[in-house]
């Protein structure tokens, strides 16, 4: 069995973060998003995985080498040009052997492969989509289908109130190989607008494998959040330590301004005087100052954080600075290298951070 997790998106929505990292690198809890997406793909079984990558794929690469350290086999098909979803597929043809996985390279969830690799085989039809019903399926488009499961139609974004269903496509796809001949070759093509409508215009059978499992697109800033937040609760198993976890935990046990839940990298430095948590993630080597004050919020690696400095639903990523009583308003997004001056107020909402930083 194979993989292809599509990892070829530049995450526009998740600027500035993604002006120096790849999307599926922004950290979950201090790991690559794609090192977890790896970690389930070899709890399944599976050990030959394909990454058709286009952009800033050198990071992607340099972390995964030929994946001999993660016992897996990973081979990369960089794009010259995007493709989409389906002509990313169609563009790694050659390296297909049999039945595969798709998995998109931003969303996060609890799935069990093994079980829909199950169904898959027990309906025999040529593709299997995960699904996930939600409160709201008018951002997302929904995925009809009968009693048995076989899908019917694909509506992209009924209006609200008008949704046939609240099935929404969840973004893991079992296809057979036979699928890649449907899809036209050196062009952009989207498999969910026209791939799987083709197919079953054609009377090929796909079948719906609709679960509870959790699921988030981790796309935009506020899911991202809440993606961790949902992680540090439980709510997403992730097999941490409840209440204060990561390898820099031991130095926070016992900390007067410490609300659980944290997570903390290894040489975290934390102020006796500072106040973190709850749903706060600490990269390696981040350093809180005297009263500063850091909630609901993620800061990778090497970030500084000034005496009396405040952050407050706040992401920032590596190698940035926080000044002396700074305050960084609710739901800002902070890039890499930045310097947040003293006393510097950051409106909620507040994007700070260059292309090339």
């Amino acid at each position: 069995m194979q993989a292809i997790v599509l990892v070829g998106g530049e995450g526009t929505r998740l600027r500035p973060l993604t002006y120096g990292t790849p999307k599926p690198m922004v950290p979950i809890v201090n790991v690559p998003f794609l090192a977890r997406t790896i970690e389930r793909l070899y709890d399944a079984g599976i050990r030959d995985v394909i990454f058709p990558a286009g952009y800033m794929p050198e990071a992607i690469v340099e972390y995964f080498g030929d994946g001999s350290r993660f016992d897996m086999r990973i081979t990369y098909v960089i794009e010259e040009t995007p493709l989409g979803t389906a002509g990313a597929l169609k563009n790694v043809a050659h390296h297909i052997t049999g039945a595969f996985f798709v998995l998109n390279g931003d969303v996060l969830t609890s799935l069990d492969l093994r079980a829909m690799l199950a169904y898959h085989r027990a309906k025999g039809g040529l593709g299997t989509l995960h699904l996930i019903e939600v409160e709201d399926p008018s951002a997302f488009g929904c995925v009809v289908h009968d009693a048995d499961g076989r899908i019917a139609s694909f509506v992209e974004t009924p209006p609200r109130g008008q949704e046939p269903t609240n099935a929404i496509n969840a973004g893991t796809y079992l296809l057979e190989p036979a699928v890649l001949e449907a899809i036209p070759a050196g062009r952009n093509v989207s498999i969910e607008r026209e791939t799987f409508p083709a197919l079953l215009a054609d009377g090929r059978r796909l079948y719906a494998y609709t679960t509870q499992d959790y699921w988030i697109d981790l796309g935009r800033p506020e899911h991202y959040l809440a993606a961790h937040r949902d992680v540090l609760s439980g709510a997403m198993p992730l097999a941490l330590e409840p209440g204060l976890s990561g390898a820099g935990a031991a130095a926070l046990r016992g900390h007067p301004g410490v609300t659980l839940p944290v997570h903390a990298g290894e040489d975290v430095r934390v102020d006796a005087s500072a106040k973190i948590g709850p749903n706060v993630v600490l990269g390696r080597g981040c350093s809180i100052g005297p009263r500063a004050t850091v909630r609901d919020s993620v800061l990778w690696e090497r970030v500084e954080v000034g005496a009396e400095a405040s952050l407050d639903e706040a992401i920032v990523a590596s190698g940035t600075s926080i000044g002396a009583r700074a305050q960084v308003g609710r739901g800002s997004v902070i890039g890499h290298d930045v310097r947040v001056p003293a006393g510097a107020v950051l409106e909620p909402g507040s994007r700070v951070g260059a292309a090339g930083r």
